[in-house]
C-alpha cells in the first residue's frame, strides 16, 4: 500500500513545556525524512504523535488511507521480562497485534455477541484479516530463522522460541531490532536512533533496507554517514531559536544550507544594530548640541538682546526638530531579532601525570566468555598511542577491553598493566551512572574531592540542570547519561582514555564537540566505534580489527 503521513500545525512537549509547534510535514512514498536538533529538542516526542502513541498539545497528523500500515521503532530495545525473541519480533513488526485483532474478530464473527455495538462482525472480520496479511504475520514464523541467520544470530543453538531478550548482549539485541526492521511491512517506518550498536555489516543492511523502502520513513539518528546516505530531506527542530524548517535534499546539503541561513541571519542583524546604533547615537550628539545652545545662549545673551535670544531659540528648536527625527527614524526600522547562540558542549578531557611508557600488554592471552573465546592474542599498548578498534558485534572487543584493563584474568597466557595508570571510561553501557541514586550525589560520590556546588557547576555546563541533578540516575535518557560521563572526564584527570562507542546517544554538535576534545588530548586512546565519520576524523596511529576471538593490526 502507497500511504502518505501529512502532519500541520503539530505542537508537542512534556507538561506545560513546549518543544516545537507550527509544525508541518508531509511524508509521502519514497521520502525519507531525517530529524536532527540537540538533545531535548523533541525528536522522540515527534515520532511518537506521528505514531498515533502520544497526543500533540496542538495541531493533527492524518494518514491517506487511513488504515494506512505505521511502524514505530523506538530508540531503545526494551525487553520485557520472559519475552523470547520470537515474541519481541513480533511485537516490533506489528504481527502480533494483528493477529489478536484477527482472532478477536473470529471470535466475534462464531459469535456475534462478541461483536463490538453497532458493527458488522462479517466487516470486521474482513478488515483485521486484510491487516494481518499486509502485516506479513502469515509467513512470520518461517522468515524469522532466515534473517536472524543471515545477520549471524545463532544463540548457541538454543530455539529462538525460548531464548528470553533479557539474556541477549547489547549487540545481539540491536541486532535483533534490525532482523525486526528487516522482516516489518510497514507502509510508513518511524525509526528513532537504528543505528545505535549496530556494526558496520548490521548499518550497512540497514542502509540498503531504508534506500530500498517504497513507503516513507522518519528517522531520528546522529550517525552523519548514515544520514548522509539515506535522507532525502531533513527536519530541524532548532531549540535555541523556538523554530523548526525542512530543507530540500540530503544531509550534506543541509549543513551548507543550514550555514547560509545563520550567516545572513546574523549579518542581517549585525547590520540592524549597526544601523540602529549610529541612530541613537547621533540623536544623542542632537540632544546635548540642543541643550548645549539653549545654556550657551542664556549665559551669553543681554536680558535686553531680544533678537539673539531669539535666534539662540530657533536654534534650539531646530535641534531638538532634528533629534525628534531621528527618534521617528529609530522607530521606524524594521526590527531584526538577535539569532539566539545555541547551547554547546565545551569540554576538555582533565590530564594525569604520565604513566609508565608500557600502559598494558597481553603475552599469549586466552579468554573465554560462556562459549566464546578471544585470543591467543599478544598486544603491547605503549603511552601516548592512540588505537582504533573496529569489529562486529560479538567479535571480541569488550572482552579485549577488559583485559586490557586489568578487569578480567586470561585463562591462559599473562596480561599485566603498568604503573601511575590513571582509567578514564565511558563504557557502551554508561554503567558507572546508573541506578536509584539522584545524578548529583553519584557524581559526588566518584569525585569525593569537588564540592557539591563544584559539581552542580560542572553537571549545567554539560545541560545537566537543577531538573536533573535530582533524578535518579537510572531516569534520565542515554544521551544525559552520555553527557554525565563526559563532564565525569573533565572532573577527573586521566592519562588512558577508553571509549566504547560514545557516539551512542550523543547529538551532531556534542559529537563534533567530542571529536575535537579528542584532538586536543595527547594521553593513550582506547576508541571503540562503528562511527564511520569519527573514524575519518579522530587521529589515530594504529587500528586493530577484533573478528572471530583473533585481534589483526591494520
Amino acid at each position: 500500500m502507497t500511504a502518505t503521513l501529512v502532519a500541520q500545525g503539530l505542537a508537542g512537549g512534556h507538561g506545560h513545556r513546549t518543544l516545537f509547534d507550527s509544525l508541518d510535514l508531509t511524508v509521502a512514498p519514497g521520502d525519507v525524512v531525517g530529524v536532527v536538533g540537540a538533545n531535548g529538542a523533541g525528536k522522540s516526542t515527534l515520532l511518537r504523535i506521528l505514531a498515533g502513541i502520544d497526543e500533540p498539545q496542538a495541531g493533527t497528523v492524518a494518514l491517506a488511507p487511513a488504515d494506512a500500515f505505521i511502524g514505530w521503532l523506538p530508540q531503545e530495545h526494551e525487553r520485557v521480562e520472559g519475552e523470547s525473541v520470537v515474541d519481541y519480533i513480533g511485537r516490533r513488526t506489528g504481527c502480533a497485534a494483528a493477529t489478536r485483532e484477527m482472532d478477536a474478530a473470529a471470535e466475534a464473527l462464531a459469535d456475534p455477541a462478541l461483536a463490538a455495538t453497532g458493527a458488522d462482525p462479517a466487516d470486521a472480520y474482513a478488515s483485521a484479516l486484510e491487516r494481518w496479511l499486509a502485516s506479513g504475520a502469515a509467513d512470520l514464523d518461517e522468515r524469522i530463522p532466515i534473517v536472524l541467520a543471515e545477520l549471524g544470530l545463532a544463540f548457541d543453538g538454543e530455539p529462538i522460541e525460548r531464548v528470553p531478550m533479557t539474556a541477549l548482549s547489547g549487540g545481539q539485541a540491536a541486532r535483533v531490532g534490525l532482523a525486526a526492521l528487516l522482516l516489518s511491512r510497514f507502509d510508513i517506518v518511524l525509526l528513532d536512533e537504528p543505528t545505535n550498536d549496530l556494526d558496520l555489516d548490521g548499518l550497512e543492511r540497514l542502509e540498503s533496507f531504508v534506500q530500498g523502502l517504497r513507503g516513507g520513513v522518519v528517522l531520528v539518528s546522529h550517525d552523519r554517514e548514515f544520514l548522509a546516505r539515506c535522507v532525502t530531506r531533513v527536519l530541524e527542530l532548532d531549540l535555541a531559536q523556538s523554530s523548526n524548517r525542512v530543507y530540500g535534499g540530503g544531509y550534506d546539503a543541509y549543513l551548507e544550507e543550514r550555514a547560509t541561513i545563520r550567516r545572513h541571519a546574523r549579518e542581517q542583524y549585525d547590520e540592524f544594530a549597526d544601523k540602529k546604533a549610529d541612530l541613537v547615537a547621533r540623536a544623542r550628539t542632537q540632544r546635548e548640541w540642543s541643550s548645549q545652545g539653549v545654556r550657551n545662549a542664556m549665559k551669553k545673551a543681554p536680558d535686553n538682546d531680544k533678537i539673539r535670544r531669539k535666534a539662540s531659540t530657533e536654534s534650539s528648536e531646530k535641534q531638538a526638530q532634528k533629534v525628534r527625527q531621528m527618534e521617528s527614524r529609530i522607530a521606524r526600522l524594521d526590527e531584526v531579532e538577535e539569532p539566539r547562540k545555541e547551547w554547546q558542549l565545551e569540554f576538555t578531557i582533565g590530564a594525569a601525570p604520565r604513566s609508565s611508557s608500557v600502559v598494558a600488554t597481553l603475552s599469549g592471552a586466552v579468554v573465554r566468555q560462556g562459549s566464546f573465546s578471544l585470543g591467543p592474542v599478544s598486544l603491547q599498548v605503549s603511552a601516548g598511542e592512540r588505537i582504533g578498534i573496529t569489529g562486529p558485534n560479538g567479535a571480541g572487543k569488550s572482552t579485549l577491553l577488559r583485559a586490557l584493563l586489568g578487569r578480567q584474568e586470561p585463562d591462559e597466557g599473562s596480561a599485566s598493566m603498568g604503573a601511575s595508570v590513571a582509567i578514564g571510561e565511558i563504557d557502551q553501557a554508561r554503567s558507572l551512572l546508573t541506578g536509584e541514586q539522584p545524578l548529583a550525589a553519584a557524581f559526588e560520590a566518584l569525585v569525593p574531592e569537588m564540592a557539591s556546588g563544584e559539581v552542580r557547576t560542572l553537571l549545567a555546563k554539560f545541560g545537566l540542570r537543577a531538573d536533573h541533578v535530582g533524578r535518579p540516575t537510572g531516569e534520565l535518557s542515554p544521551g544525559e547519561r552520555t553527557r554525565a560521563a563526559l563532564a565525569l572526564l573533565q572532573a577527573r584527570g586521566v592519562n588512558v582514555l577508553v571509549l566504547d562507542e560514545p557516539t551512542n546517544h550523543l547529538d551532531l554538535a556534542a559529537i563534533e564537540q567530542l571529536e575535537q576534545a579528542l584532538e586536543g588530548y595527547d594521553g593513550t586512546l582506547l576508541l571503540v566505534t562503528h562511527d564511520r565519520r569519527m573514524l575519518d576524523t579522530v587521529r589515530v596511529d594504529r587500528r586493530w580489527h577484533v573478528e572471530g576471538g583473533m585481534v589483526i593490526e591494520r
